[in-house]
């Protein structure tokens, strides 16, 4: 086993949130598989970010009310941060868990909705959002393909155990993601041994096309949807169920929804439509049902499906349990 590099402590930066925010379903998604690169307990969340080919360990500290947010967040490193870094850094956080959000509209359009206005209300200041970069979403989105959801566990952490960083703070080791083109010297023939099957050839292309730089995350963020669209459609291995979920997570298109897995059908059945999970609702008609959301159907359907998996947290739901199989 690789020792685990220490960080020390070298910054301690504040964000302020646009109002309502809440921090916990914010920074701690049950929805999303559990991974070895984040720990979270009631209003802390200790996580590792790759940012300037830099390996960091990011603390952050719940230090406001709902209506009154303040985030601290604390930053450990091996070596010094330049000023520049830490500000780029503390911008690219703003992004990822889109803390400048205003969430006023949506909540006056659908605070009365019978179905949605439920959850509103218990996860009141949610914001979504995801910490890892393009590169990192799609080596995930390539693991998720084909697989239960134990099965995706196991073969992303071998590949964070195998390739990623060590890292120790604050009394947590946790992996730190590998940097976009660190797979070059890694054959194809050493990811299939651990056991990732067909999709080993599609994590060593997709490392190999951020690697020449034929795909940049933060020009694409520039560009309107189709054409984001279109470029990541054409990444190897990348099909329209990942792109779906990067729109969404990567990019913060609310409003779109044309994808939907087997295994969220069948969630989304019981949902929606109380429709026994083995007998699903089709995908057209759930489409159909999701457009009463408008601008905001992947918002809407996030703030349900998250709700469901907190409920989960706390109860056991035997039909979901079932479709899980973690």
């Amino acid at each position: 086993m690789k020792k685990s590099i220490k960080l020390k402590l070298q910054k301690t930066v504040k964000i302020k949130p646009t109002a309502p925010f809440a921090f916990d379903t914010t920074f701690h998604k049950p929805g999303h598989f559990p991974s070895p690169d984040n720990y979270w307990e009631p209003s802390i969340r200790w996580q590792t970010w790759r940012w300037r080919k830099a390996s960091l360990g990011l603390k952050f500290i719940n230090k406001g009310t709902t209506n009154n947010p303040l985030i601290e967040i604390k930053i450990y490193s091996q070596k010094n941060l330049s000023e520049n870094l830490v500000k780029t850094l503390t911008e690219e956080i703003k992004y990822k868990y889109n803390l400048d959000f205003n969430l006023k509209e949506f909540y006056r359009v659908f605070g009365n909705d019978k179905i949605l206005a439920p959850s509103i209300k218990r996860l009141k200041g949610m914001r979504p959002g995801h910490h890892g970069s393009l590169y990192e979403y799609i080596i995930i989105g390539i693991v998720l393909q084909n697989a239960t959801v134990k099965r995706t566990v196991q073969m992303f952490q071998a590949l964070l155990e195998n390739f990623g960083t060590l890292l120790e703070f604050d009394g947590k080791k946790l992996r730190c993601f590998w940097s976009e083109g660190g797979l070059q010297k890694i054959s194809e023939e050493d990811l299939r041994a651990l056991k990732v099957g067909y999709r080993a050839k599609s994590i060593k292309r997709i490392d190999e096309q951020f690697a020449k730089g034929i795909i940049n995350e933060f020009d694409l963020r520039k560009k309107d949807r189709e054409i984001q669209m279109k470029e990541l459609l054409e990444l190897y291995g990348v099909g329209p169920a990942t792109v779906w979920y990067i729109l969404f997570d990567v990019f913060h298109h609310w409003d779109f929804f044309n994808h939907i897995s087997p295994w969220e059908q069948k969630i989304y059945s019981k949902l929606f439509f109380n429709k026994n999970p083995e007998n699903p609702v089709p995908v057209e008609k759930l489409l159909k049902h999701f457009e009463k959301f408008g601008k905001y159907k992947q918002l809407a359907v996030h703030y349900i499906w998250e709700d469901l998996f907190w409920k989960r947290k706390n109860e056991h739901i035997p039909w979901l349990e079932k479709e899980i199989r973690l």
